[in-house]
C-alpha cells in the first residue's frame, strides 16, 4: 500500500511522484493504463534514490482497484490542452475517466485531488458520481493560480517569492479567476502599498494568462512542473495533517449563495480534506466575477 496513489504516469503524474519523493512526504505509487509506463517511470525514479536519498518508496500500482488503499488519490490522467483549445473542450473526453474512477472510489475513505482539466467541472462531477463528501474531493487549480500570482508579484517587485503570500479564488479559467489583491502581502505589507495600479493590472493579466502562455509555448502539452509541485504541496498537507490554508476547488454549498458547482476557495487542508472552508470578504467586482463563474460552471456541468 502506498501513502499516495497517482492515476496517470504522464508528465504531471510522474513529476508529482518525483517532487513527493524529493520532499519525503510518503510512499507514492503510479497507475497508468499504458502498459509498462508506470513501472518504467517508477524504476527510473528509484534508480535516482541512492543519489537523492528518498526515504520512501516510489512504485507502480498494477491494479486500479488498489487506488482505494492510499491516503490520497491524485487524478492526473486524461487529455491535455492544445494551443487554441479551451478547457471546456476537454470535458467530454476527461469526464469518462473521472466517472470510472468515481465509481471505483464510492467507498473511499481518503482525499481525492483532481489535476485533470477542466478541474472545476471534474471536481463537481466526481462528487456527484462518487457520493463522497465535498470536503474530500478537491481540485488543484486554486493553489496553482495562487502560486502563479505569488511569482508575478515577486517578479514585479524584484523580491523572493517566499516573501509573498497571495490567494486566487473562483474558476481555473481566466474568465472566472479572481486574484485577491486585498489579501496579497509582501512580508506583511499590503500589495497596494508597494505596487502601483498599473503594476497590479500587469500582475493580474500575467496571472490570468499564465496557463495560456504555457500551452502556446509548449505547443504539444500544457504545463506540468508547476502543477506537479502543487500536487506535492497539497499531498504534504493531507499526509502530514498540517492544516495549512490553501486555495482549492471545492463544491460550493451556500458559500456566496452558490451551490452545485466547484470553484476555488481558501480552505484549511488536513488529513480529512477540507477541515474548514473560508469565505474571504470580496469587493463588489470580485463577487460579480465569482458569481458569474459559478453560473458558467453549472452550465458546463449540465
Amino acid at each position: 500500500m502506498f501513502d499516495i496513489a497517482i492515476l496517470g504516469a504522464g508528465n504531471v503524474g510522474a513529476n508529482a511522484a518525483f517532487y513527493i519523493a524529493e520532499r519525503a512526504i510518503g510512499s507514492v505509487g503510479m497507475y497508468d493504463q499504458k502498459d509498462g509506463l508506470a513501472q518504467g517511470k517508477a524504476l527510473d525514479l528509484m534508480e535516482a534514490a541512492p543519489v537523492r536519498g528518498y526515504p520512501f518508496a516510489v512504485g507502480a500500482i498494477d491494479d486500479e482497484r488498489e487506488l482505494s488503499e492510499s491516503k490520497v488519490v491524485v487524478i492526473a490522467a486524461g487529455a491535455v490542452r492544445a494551443p487554441g483549445q479551451d478547457r471546456a473542450a476537454l470535458l467530454t473526453e476527461n469526464r469518462r475517466i473521472v466517472a470510472d474512477v468515481a465509481a471505483r472510489l464510492a467507498d473511499y475513505a481518503g482525499v481525492v485531488l483532481i489535476a485533470s482539466e477542466p478541474v472545476d467541472e471534474l471536481v463537481a462531477l466526481f462528487v456527484a458520481q462518487s457520493g463522497l463528501p465535498r470536503t474530500r474531493v478537491l481540485g488543484i487549480g486554486g493553489h496553482l493560480d495562487s502560486q502563479r500570482l505569488r511569482m508575478h508579484v515577486a517578479q514585479r517587485l524584484g523580491v523572493s517569492a517566499e516573501n509573498v503570500t497571495a490567494t486566487v479564488v473562483g474558476s481555473h479559467d481566466p474568465a472566472g479567476m479572481v486574484p485577491l489583491f486585498g489579501y496579497t502581502r509582501i512580508s506583511g505589507v499590503p500589495a497596494a502599498a508597494l505596487l502601483s495600479d498599473d503594476d497590479l493590472l500587469h500582475v493580474k493579466s500575467a496571472t490570468l494568462r499564465a496557463a495560456d502562455e504555457l500551452v502556446e509555448g509548449l505547443q504539444r502539452s500544457a504545463g506540468y512542473y508547476g502543477p506537479a509541485a502543487v500536487i506535492a504541496d497539497l499531498c504534504q498537507a493531507v499526509v502530514g495533517d498540517t492544516r495549512r490554508i490553501v486555495s482549492a476547488q471545492v463544491v460550493l454549498d451556500g458559500e456566496y449563495d452558490q451551490r452545485g458547482v466547484a470553484l476555488g476557495l481558501p480552505l484549511v487542508l488536513g488529513a480529512a480534506g477540507a477541515v474548514r472552508i473560508l469565505t474571504p470578504r470580496l469587493s463588489d467586482t470580485e463577487r460579480t466575477v465569482f458569481v458569474a463563474a459559478a453560473s458558467a460552471g453549472r452550465e458546463s456541468v449540465k
